[in-house]
């Protein structure tokens, strides 16, 4: 891979997404408008901010071996994995749980086997101290020398990647909200977007981290804050890959409405807390509020109980 133009070229991704109105009741009421952005179109193996973040990775890794982290669902595992079979490039998946290596792989973790990555099992403490030097240290005497990406492919490069989602609504839109793991696409995002726009994140894990892990990356990628951003952490139902039956008939209820398959662990709490907001009277009237689509669960990249 030689940069943008090559990466492009090969994969074909569909930039920009569509933006799409829908009408909603619920959000009509209160004079707002719901606009879907369909980031889960770009690619059928790298959709959303899977593409947004991994692809200026890949292009800085420059067809070397890449590195990366995960859990036993990994969607960023997947199209990693995926990335690495339609570029031709070796990958390596560390995985949280050193059980699962004496149990047969799960549909999600054969489908990285087959695209040709390899996996390497980790107890849990040496996964939760996975950025710690000693544990990088470890991983480069056992696989040589690779390119580290870390979970969820969240860094400076996949945050400067992301400002390509707020260029797209640049405009369209008053408020663009994502729903959030680690921190990554809401950091473009939001330096992305036009003066007078809003970001807004919704976390979808708890352990009130996430705004610092936001301000960090984008100190990173931007050397500043960037962007008019905030996070409304009330919907984790729980936390990461956690639902509840609220959050389950919510998801269906907004399928039968609108006809979009629903993901249940980012898109359905983004959905279900625009709800709530728009009857909290959280946006002005005559709002355009978009969400962004980051997947769908009849992909590729779905899986029981997804990590990053």
């Amino acid at each position: 891979m030689t940069g943008p133009a090559r990466l492009d070229a090969l994969l074909r991704p569909r930039v920009p997404s569509p933006l799409r109105e829908v009408h909603d009741e619920r959000f009509a009421r209160h004079g707002v408008r719901l606009l879907l952005k369909r980031d889960d179109l770009i690619h059928p193996e790298l959709p959303g901010n899977k593409w947004r973040k991994l692809a200026p990775n890949l292009e800085a890794a420059a067809g070397r071996t890449v590195l990366t982290f995960g859990g036993a669902y990994s969607n960023h595992l997947r199209a990693t994995a995926a990335a690495g079979r339609l570029l031709g490039f070796p990958t390596i998946g560390v995985v949280r749980g050193d059980e699962l290596a004496r149990r047969p792989l799960n549909p999600s973790l054969a489908r990285c086997a087959a695209d040709g990555m390899r996996l390497h099992f980790v107890d849990r403490t040496t996964y939760r101290a996975k950025a710690a030097p000693e544990v990088l240290e470890g991983l480069r005497d056992l696989f040589g020398e690779v390119v580290v990406v870390p979970e969820g492919g969240s860094n400076a490069l996949a945050a400067q990647g992301c400002t390509a989602l707020g260029r797209e609504l640049a405009g369209e839109v008053d408020v663009a909200a994502v729903a959030c793991g680690t921190g990554g696409t809401l950091a473009g995002l939001a330096a992305g977007l036009a003066p007078g726009q809003g970001a807004l994140g919704v976390a979808v894990v708890g352990g009130g981290f996430l705004a610092g892990e936001v301000a960090r990356l984008q100190r990173e990628a931007f050397g500043s804050p960037a962007g008019d951003w905030r996070l409304e952490e009330r919907f984790t139902f729980g936390g990461y890959a956690r639902t509840a039956p609220e959050l389950d008939a919510f998801a269906a209820d907004f399928e039968e409405r609108h006809g979009l398959a629903v993901e249940r662990v980012y898109v359905a709490k983004l959905l279900f807390a625009l709800t709530a907001l728009a009857g909290e009277g959280a946006f002005a009237p005559g709002a355009r509020v978009a969400a962004v689509v980051t997947g769908a669960p009849d992909g590729p990249l779905q899986g029981p109980s997804a990590s990053r």
